[in-house]
């Protein structure tokens, strides 16, 4: 849609309701700290780069101190070595090269050239889906989350693992993607417009970003994440989205991309709507065609540049000097005069995002802080907490394929046990799982996985399926 969408009046009554919880003393208070603690927490990312991302052996996941764990929540992305042999993840690489091949007709984009597949149930896919380790670093991963109670809910089991099926990609060299441009997944507005979603920013909202914890789990389990229904968008809770590495991928070679520190990206997100400049921005470091966070063409201009340039002394010279600096906290005021979400983008069916941008994020200092992961080898996995801002590299400068599957980290809850049960029907009937869209009728696939590839009890309770196979 366009950068002339007119936002419906109920988002200003939402701001109103959201900024009345507090003073706005509080607000801009709380604010100010949050934009001195960005500056100091940005510059050490973009010098750190990729080596600021966690990497730990599958082996070592039960050796790690409270001090290590911590890390790896603060930073809310994790990089867990040899999860899967690599030749076996190498293989089903191979395998997949094969059922394209074999299956012309499958979805993908780009459309003259598919390297990202709408497909789900490929062989691979569902064997990986259930290799007992994946499934152990599901439940890993859950367990990052707690009830501050200390009582856990009804019928949730962080240590049960269960699937959400999803997609793979295999990117060829060379070419040029503007399709992944930095965002959030799993809810856009709803995060604002959904009380039980916005209960938890609550400490955000209230004027205590620094009381924020991404994992408190309670109010996860009921938010409404896809008010809209948008087709794609996951009406279940992960923890953390992820993929299984099929291939080697170095940075500058298509991969993913964080910021990673997902309190602090959580709390400039979600406050960032009650707040305007009021100085322009002539920042260096910002896109000038990223005004709106609109559409692809924005998505296109968030990488204009080559790599990332490191904060410089005159940088910050320029940040602490410059009475005009869109950076400085005094050049921003609290206004809930206008009900537009920056970085929420308008969609014909409801909203997507958030998608923050240069310009309409500015403290995140994207260019620099945007950090790819470090080389991964098939079998590795990569993880990155759910409400993390991510991308993938426009670039990929590499020799051979970068392969990945798609595989998030998703735990037993009521919600997510009753999409499973509905996706594994759609599994056994070779259909696109729920949240996805439907396959065109009369659609076949040659060589999709089938139940009897799902043999451990662990992956065929993970899958929805009966523990005997008939």
């Amino acid at each position: 849609m366009s950068d002339c969408y007119t936002w419906p009046s109920r988002f200003l009554d939402l701001k109103h309701k959201i900024a009345s919880a507090t003073t706005q003393e509080r607000l801009t208070a709380t604010w100010n700290d949050l934009l001195s603690e960005l500056a100091t927490r940005t510059a050490q990312i973009a010098e750190a780069g990729p080596d600021f991302i966690p990497q730990v052996n599958f082996a070592d996941l039960e050796k790690l101190t409270p001090e290590e764990i911590e890390v790896i929540r603060r930073k809310g992305s994790i990089v867990i070595r040899g999860v899967v042999d690599s030749r076996t993840a190498s293989f089903w690489k191979t395998e997949l090269d094969e059922f394209v091949k074999a299956n012309p007709q499958a979805e993908g984009f780009p459309q003259h050239n598919k390297q990202f597949f709408h497909l789900y149930w490929t062989r691979p896919q569902v064997q990986a889906r259930a290799h007992p380790n994946v499934l152990k670093v599901s439940a890993w991963l859950n367990n990052l989350y707690h009830v501050k109670s200390g009582k856990t809910p009804e019928g949730v089991d962080l240590s049960v693992p269960l699937t959400y099926a999803d997609r793979f990609r295999i990117r060829h060299p060379g070419g040029h993607w503007s399709y992944f441009p930095p965002h959030v997944d799993s809810g856009a507005i709803e995060r604002w417009e959904d009380e039980t979603f916005r209960r938890c920013f609550e400490d955000i909202l209230t004027g205590n970003w620094r009381q924020h914890d991404p994992y408190e789990l309670e109010h996860r389990l009921d938010a409404r994440s896809s008010l809209y229904e948008q087709s794609g968008q996951a009406t279940v809770f992960r923890t953390f989205q992820g993929w299984l590495a099929m291939s080697e991928i170095a940075p500058t070679q298509g991969t993913l991309r964080v910021f990673p520190d997902v309190q602090l990206s959580n709390a400039y997100t979600i406050l960032r709507p009650f707040f305007r400049p009021t100085v322009p921005d002539h920042s260096p470091n910002t896109d000038r065609h990223s005004r709106t966070g609109f559409g692809m063409g924005f998505a296109r201009s968030l990488f204009g540049g080559r790599g990332k340039r490191p904060l410089s002394k005159s940088d910050n010279k320029s940040d602490a000097s410059d009475p005009t600096n869109i950076l400085d906290p005094k050049n921003w005021k609290l206004d809930i005069s206008t009900p537009d979400f920056p970085g929420i983008v308008p969609m014909v069916c409801g909203y997507s995002g958030p998608r923050p941008t240069s310009q309409l994020h500015p403290h995140l200092r994207l260019k620099e802080t945007m950090s790819s992961i470090p080389k991964v080898f098939p079998g590795d996995m990569v993880f990155w907490h759910c409400d993390v801002v991510h991308s993938v590299e426009t670039e990929h400068t590499g020799t051979t394929d970068s392969a990945v599957m798609y595989i998030g980290a998703v735990p037993k809850t009521p919600q997510n046990l009753a999409y499973v049960v509905k996706q594994a029907e759609t599994f056994l009937a070779g259909q696109n799982p729920p949240d996805f869209g439907k396959l065109e009728e009369g659609t076949t696939f040659v060589g999709l996985g089938t139940d009897i590839d799902v043999k451990e009890p662990i992956s065929r309770v993970a899958m929805g399926l009966p523990i005997e196979v008939a």
